[in-house]
């Protein structure tokens, strides 16, 4: 059983953590934290053999955090800033999860780190031990969204969503009745999002087949809505459609 602790100063990010490391069998929940000082002293205690480990924190970033804390244990970078990946990686940690975290990426760090660290019994040379197979769970039929402020999340279900509008940094969830702006990118939510009945036919929207009312040529209507299927996407998406 690897002891674990979440380190990331938005205390929803480290729920995530938590939640997941909870269903992992061969995992423990020693401790999350938002102050990375205090989860150094934990590791300075010899508390925890994982650490799940934010990089962009005001108090101590999590590159400073891994020359602080040297070999006491495993980390697992988690950041939604993919230009840390090589530096990381240069520390030595064990993988590099991107935000949002999708639960099956989260179980191959999970299962990197197991094998590091439980070898066989009398055989050091021997390669490290597999970990443990574990089922997946059902994905979730919702998400939570980012509100204005930096701690608020609506949570949204997913057969309730018509289509998405990219906005530079932000997106446009439009709903029936309703339309929410959150500041995350289309690109994040695609990969939050069952595909299908999500698909992205234009670099600035991703539609519900669900709501797909009409398709004429290259134009698609949603409610009130004309969307037109960008050329990049046009195989991809009547391909989907002539197989349903």
């Amino acid at each position: 059983m690897l002891r674990c602790i979440a380190v990331d100063d938005e205390a929803y990010a480290t729920r995530i953590l938590a939640a997941y490391i909870e269903k992992v069998p061969f995992l423990t929940l020693a401790g999350t934290t938002t102050k990375p000082l205090e989860a150094l002293m934990w590791v300075q205690e010899g508390r925890a053999d994982v650490v799940f480990l934010d990089i962009q924190m005001p108090e101590l970033t999590g590159l400073q955090f891994l020359k602080l804390c040297g070999p006491k244990c495993k980390v697992i970078l988690t950041t939604a800033y993919p230009e840390y990946a090589l530096e990381g990686y240069e520390h030595d940690v064990v993988d590099y999860l991107l935000k949002p975290i999708a639960f099956d990426r989260f179980l191959r760090a999970a299962q990197k780190a197991y094998a590091l660290l439980t070898p066989p019994a009398g055989a050091s040379a021997a390669p490290a031990l597999a970990a443990p197979p574990v089922s997946l769970p059902p994905s979730p039929n919702y998400m939570f969204v980012k509100g204005e402020s930096k701690n608020k999340f609506q949570r949204v279900a997913h057969a309730d969503i018509l289509y998405i509008e990219g906005l530079k940094n932000y997106v446009s969830i439009y709903l029936p009745g309703q339309r929410l702006v959150t500041y995350q990118s289309l690109r994040e939510l695609e990969t939050q999002l069952p595909q299908p009945p999500f698909l992205r036919v234009h670099k600035s929207y991703i539609v519900s087949l669900n709501y797909l009312r009409l398709i004429d040529d290259n134009t698609l209507t949603i409610g009130q809505e004309t969307i037109v299927v960008g050329e990049t996407y046009r195989e991809a998406f009547f391909k989907i459609i002539r197989e349903r």
